[in-house]
């Protein structure tokens, strides 16, 4: 076996687990290697874009998060509409987490991909969604869960828009830089239709 968990112990267990681990574990070279990690695990979650080909919007979130304001003083990040599975299927569980946040009911999400966000510090796996939505599709106000201290506003940007948001520092969450480079290469609004007035 090429890794050997010696010890394993847990920190804390609030919103999260953060546990400590000391391990062995053979090298590429095959000497052997001790190691120490402490790894935060938050749970599993899952994110939309949410696109309308035919105005060639996105629909992004604003909201308050606590370690971009003591890091750099950002107050609030805009991001993809994203939420834990908190046991749920990420397939469900985004459907739900689109409808609290943004007021709109998703239908046919796409799954697109699963990728870890930070895998040398954090165990959180993150299931990659797109969906098309219409201003006709918004069947409630969104906002998010004030229960949950959540206060949600929504974005419309175009796709171009959000993209130069990217570029100028505005959209810093790595999340959404990922599904808006997506958007582009796949040619999400490729069957984009000029607006009329």
């Amino acid at each position: 076996m090429s890794i050997e968990i010696r010890e394993r112990r847990v920190v804390s267990n609030k919103h999260g687990t953060l546990e400590e681990f000391g391990l062995t574990r053979k090298r590429f070279d095959g000497s052997s290697q001790d190691l120490k990690r402490e790894i935060y695990d938050p749970g599993d979650s899952a994110a939309i874009l949410l696109y309308d080909p035919r105005r060639s919007r996105v629909l992004l979130t604003r909201q308050f998060r606590l370690p971009s304001y003591l890091k750099d003083g950002c107050e609030n990040l805009i991001e993809a509409c994203a939420g834990r599975l908190q046991g749920a299927d990420a397939r469900s569980r985004i459907i739900k987490e689109a409808e609290e946040e943004t007021g709109y009911r998703v239908r046919n999400p796409r799954l697109l991909f699963e990728a870890y966000l930070s895998p040398g510090n954090s165990a959180e796996k993150l299931t990659f969604f797109a969906a098309e939505y219409r201003p006709e599709d918004r069947a409630g106000r969104g906002g998010g869960r004030e229960d949950e201290g959540e206060d949600i506003e929504l974005l419309e940007p175009t796709l171009e828009e959000a993209l130069a948001m990217i570029e100028n520092g505005e959209i810093i969450d790595a999340k959404t830089i990922i599904l808006l480079q997506y958007a582009k290469l796949h040619d999400l609004m490729s069957t984009a239709k000029p607006e009329t007035d």
